[in-house]
């Protein structure tokens, strides 16, 4: 059974997210979503508990996908759960770039762990999660950025948020 790693720090999971996954859905026997915190990125709206809710209603659909959260290092995490590869989606060769240098890392921590590259579907090319926030916080329609599944959840957690 080949098993393939996503992740990604999902502040929150997008369209772009969620295509990736399910392409990765499609080449792999299992799929595990590595829900990761990442102390660098500034401005998270949402809690790590949060993401992986709101990942696991995104992928809910999906039969051999799994969510969970992953603290420290992803290379060990992927191979603590038997993946042979970690899946990551490139916008542009600036993100091609960045995750080239990740995947050599990772190699270099556990040798035959591959990392395959999937290209950003056209549609989704500009999407981000820094986008999503946005647009979260201005309060306008989610349904072109975030899954349909997790939209009234956005809400949901937002609300308390403000209240």
């Amino acid at each position: 059974m080949k098993t393939a790693i996503c992740s990604g720090s999902f502040d929150p999971i997008t369209l772009g997210h969620l295509d990736i996954i399910r392409r990765a859905a499609a080449c792999f026997d299992r799929v595990c979503v590595c829900v990761s915190p990442n102390a660098e990125k500034k401005n998270q709206m949402f809690t790590p508990e949060q993401k992986l809710r709101l990942v696991q209603a995104a992928v809910a659909e999906l039969p051999n996908v799994e969510a969970e959260l992953g603290p420290g290092l992803l290379a060990d995490f992927a191979v603590e759960h038997g993946a042979t590869a970690i899946v990551r989606g490139v916008r542009n060769a600036t993100d091609l770039d960045a995750e080239y240098s990740l995947a050599l890392i990772n190699q270099s921590i556990h040798p035959g762990l591959e990392t395959v590259f999937f290209p950003a579907s056209l549609e989704y090319q500009y999407f981000s999660s820094s986008m999503a926030r946005e647009m979260i916080r201005y309060g306008q329609p989610l349904e072109k950025y975030l899954p349909a599944a997790i939209v009234p959840l956005v809400r949901e957690m937002t609300e308390k948020k403000e209240g």
